[in-house]
């Protein structure tokens, strides 16, 4: 008998609403927030009044699309953290009730988890290729860096994780100090497409093992720039692209080094990439560059599984409801998970 699961993943600042049906993406909806943009980063308050808004709207749209009513839906996935509050709040308590209203499961989902197991999406029509077990899995994003073994869908093992800062605030934030609108990881990624990226170094930290470290890459990067604009006002107007280039390539060089120490230690070939910069062109490239050269099996998402979405959350709910995983409703949403 057919599993259908309705999914939501209100995290951040998106609302999203999937339904997914033996791990078949049968719509997968994302309503954005763009007022963000004007301040240069996500507003707690004004992301978590959006996704009441559009909450309701983007599920009706979403069982349209799927050709799905209610009574065919056998379990609500939810994304319980991390996250920001407010917005989590949202999507649990809309879920609860759902469930309720139409007395079956609630299953809660960690929204880091659900980024990795992207890479198990169905979609019609498609060749769709699995990862095996062992499964080698960079997990890079604004708020996260880590690196993960699977050894089957719910059992994974961090084996890296990032001291400080992840690879995507490090992107952000010298966007940020280049003028550059908040989210400025597209962005450099275009400018670096036609940049040189040996025009300019920047620190790389020395940290043991595979732990990740971007905070002095971002004081580097800072200090670098201001020596240059009191030398020359339009410094980075000047040389914009190289900039871009080159910091891009420091980031991605800090990554794939820790992924393939990663394989060489664990033996593992089965190496993905997971998270909104998986969405990177260059770690894209990069990462498939290293896997011909050292014989990875490698797995890159599709462009719209790396972004906060709630196939993702889906199909981690798909395998929970599979082993009975099934939540309370007094379960409540975790900043940190």
């Amino acid at each position: 008998m057919a599993v259908t699961i309705l999914a939501i993943e209100s995290s951040c600042d998106d609302t999203s609403v999937a339904i997914i049906r033996d791990g078949y993406v049968l719509s997968n909806l994302i309503a954005n927030q763009d007022i963000h943009m004007s301040y240069g980063g996500v507003v707690p308050e004004l992301a978590s009044r959006a996704h009441q808004a559009n909450i309701v709207p983007v599920t009706h749209q979403a069982m349209l699309k799927a050709g799905v009513i209610a009574e065919e839906i056998d379990a609500v996935a939810f994304t319980r953290g991390p996250g920001l509050l407010g917005s989590l709040l949202v999507g649990t308590s809309f879920a609860k009730g759902f469930a309720l209203a139409r007395n079956i499961p609630l299953i809660e989902v960690n929204h880091l988890q659900a980024h990795v197991l992207a890479h198990f999406i169905f979609e019609k029509d498609k060749n769709n290729r699995l990862p095996s077990f062992p499964f080698l899995c960079l997990l890079v994003s604004g708020g996260h860096t880590r690196i993960i073994i699977l050894k089957s869908q719910l059992e994974m093992e961090v084996i890296g994780n990032t001291i400080d800062d992840a690879a995507g605030e490090a992107f952000d934030k010298c966007g940020k100090v280049m003028g550059f609108p908040y989210p400025a990881g597209p962005l450099i990624d275009k400018l670096a497409d036609v940049g040189n990226i040996s025009a300019f170094k920047f620190a790389k930290p020395h940290i043991k093992g595979l732990d990740f470290s971007f905070s002095g890459l971002k004081t580097s990067f800072l200090y670098f720039l201001r020596d240059k604009l009191k030398e020359d006002p339009d410094f980075v107007e000047h040389n914009k692209a190289d900039l871009c280039a080159s910091l891009q390539h420091t980031i991605i060089s800090i990554l794939i080094g820790k992924v393939v120490n990663a394989s060489l230690q664990t033996g593992i070939r089965e190496i993905g990439i997971a998270g909104g910069v998986s969405a990177n062109s260059g770690l894209r490239n990069e990462m498939r560059r290293e896997a011909e050269k050292r014989n990875w099996n490698l797995f890159i998402p599709e462009f719209r599984y790396t972004t906060d979405n709630a196939a993702m959350i889906g199909i981690t709910g798909y395998y929970k409801y599979l082993r009975g995983e099934f939540s309370s409703h007094d379960v409540t949403p975790l900043a940190r998970y």
